[in-house]
């Protein structure tokens, strides 16, 4: 049975939430938002502290829907742990962990492409933390030294407004969408603070790469992309919402965020998975190095990747499980079909790790918004 609710902290929690979100619009540039998010969060922290529970933080980009699922769950089997959870991108994640590292304020980090969590490991802001479940995720999906390991299996596809844009327009292929029918028609979310837009940007280098030796097609490839833009929304919220409005009917992005967008929100939304085969991103949770609440972190690390819980994210937030010993009769029949249709582009970890954050400077300084066609 839950706990006694406290006739303070409930209210003291959501006004923390809706502050932090309230920072999160057009308005506020990236650096800004860092300082004011991590102030509020500080002060409200300690403002929140006098119901007796503890306090478990967790960092994700997974969204409002899903940590709220996974907080009312883990607080009624815990009542005296708080769960606080900030919503952020995967690599806003990483700068806050680095910016907090002599004075960490997270617990659990729970949602991330693998190479940024490889990234993090290296720099040694992850503890190390063997699950019940360890053996059942491939080698690809998890760190030798288990500081991470894999969650989701999330493929990246293409988006589209289907009151603006037919099922035969769609583009079907990733080089469909640098088509000019498509000029300023296109709206994605801004790829320095996103995981899996950093995914679709290497993936393109890395292909160019294969198939010339070098990255230049690639980089002429994102220039035409570029030339394509109407915006580089600075969070999923604002994209959504740009793309419902068709302020841009044509996006990239990831297939569960997509999926999740039309079925919750009854938007005209559908997607392509891209022919020529897609990022297949391993989705990933880790502990964060010097948290203060180790022993919960590794029950909720435990309790958001149990069996049953990701049955639940599978069938209600649309997320493939990385796990290989769930029967594959018990997921959902949209699992099945996804699985025979993805074609994994060929990703290699070192490469992404080594490369994209040079290449991704690169692009913010020479490529966003120049309009480039060639």
């Amino acid at each position: 049975m839950r706990g006694a609710p406290s006739a303070v902290n409930p209210a003291c929690r959501r006004s923390q939430r809706v502050t932090l979100r309230s920072l999160t619009d057009e308005r506020t540039s990236p650096g800004r938002l860092g300082r004011l998010a991590l102030v509020v969060l500080l002060l409200f922290a300690g403002a929140c502290s006098g119901d007796g529970r503890t306090v478990l933080t967790v960092y994700s980009p997974h969204g409002k829907d899903m940590l709220e699922h996974y907080e009312r769950g883990f607080e009624a089997e815990n009542p005296d742990v708080d769960v606080q959870w900030v919503d952020m991108g995967s690599q806003e994640v990483l700068d806050r962990l680095r910016a907090e590292s002599v004075n960490p304020q997270a617990d659990v980090w729970f949602g991330a492409p693998a190479d940024i969590f490889q990234k993090a490991a290296a720099e040694g802001l992850l503890a190390s933390y063997s699950p019940t479940w360890a053996a059942s995720v491939p080698a690809e999906a998890r760190d030798v030294q288990d500081r991470w390991y894999g969650t989701y299996l999330t493929p990246e596809v293409i988006g589209y407004n289907t009151d603006a844009v037919s099922e035969s327009e769609a583009p079907t292929d990733w080089d469909d969408v640098l088509a000019s029918r498509w000029q300023n028609q296109v709206v994605i979310r801004d790829p320095i603070a996103s995981g899996s837009m950093r995914a679709i940007f290497g993936a393109i280098l890395e292909r160019s790469i294969r198939q010339t030796g070098n990255t230049d097609s690639g980089w002429a490839w994102l220039r035409r992309l570029d030339a394509n833009t109407r915006e580089y929304t600075f969070n999923p919220t604002i994209l959504y919402t740009k793309l419902e409005r068709q302020e841009g009917v044509i996006t990239l992005y990831n297939m569960p965020d997509i999926a999740m967008l039309a079925q919750r929100r009854n938007a005209p939304i559908g997607y392509v998975i891209p022919a020529s085969g897609t990022p297949l991103l391993v989705d990933g949770i880790a502990l964060v190095a010097g948290g203060g609440q180790p022993e919960i972190a590794q029950a909720y690390y435990e309790f958001v990747t149990s069996r049953e819980a990701l049955l639940k994210a599978a069938n209600d937030f649309l997320r493939i499980p990385a796990r290989t010993d769930i029967p594959v009769d018990s997921l959902p029949e949209w699992i099945r079909t996804a699985r025979e249709r993805i074609r994994p582009m060929p990703l290699d970890a070192q490469l992404m790790a080594d490369s994209l954050d040079a290449w991704m400077t690169y692009w913010d300084s020479n490529v966003r918004n120049r309009g480039d066609a060639r």
